[in-house]
């Protein structure tokens, strides 16, 4: 009997391989990207603390609103822009891009697009 590859799992062990090298501090916090089967998560932490500094999501009332009609992908690059700009805020404008284990395409590759896009470094 063949058995199934459980590929979060997988993501799983390649995201904590990179993590060994990748860590945010107060100067470069970590751009982190969560992605669901519907919906993108990202959350910028500084690790020194433990604390996670500003956060987007299309969970969020005042995102919902802006990808009413949108793809997942470009709802993930409104996304990354608006955590882009909540980071701006707080005066980070610097971050590590944290993929979370992902191949860095389609929605994860639009997140740091938008974050690009609103102005934060990386």
């Amino acid at each position: 009997m063949i058995s199934k590859i459980d590929k979060n799992s997988v993501r799983q062990r390649r995201h904590a391989r990179v993590r060994k090298h990748i860590a945010g501090t107060a100067e470069a916090p970590r751009l982190n990207v969560y992605r669901s089967l519907n919906h993108i998560y990202v959350q910028i932490i500084d690790d020194t603390k433990g604390v996670t500094l500003a956060s987007a999501s299309t969970m969020e009332k005042a995102v919902k609103t802006q990808i009413a009609d949108m793809t997942k992908t470009e709802a993930a690059a409104v996304v990354g822009k608006v955590a882009g700009e909540r980071a701006l805020e707080k005066g980070i404008k610097t971050v590590v891009f944290d993929r979370g284990g992902y191949l860095y395409t389609g929605r994860v590759k639009a997140v740091a697009d938008g974050a690009r896009e609103a102005g934060l470094d990386f």
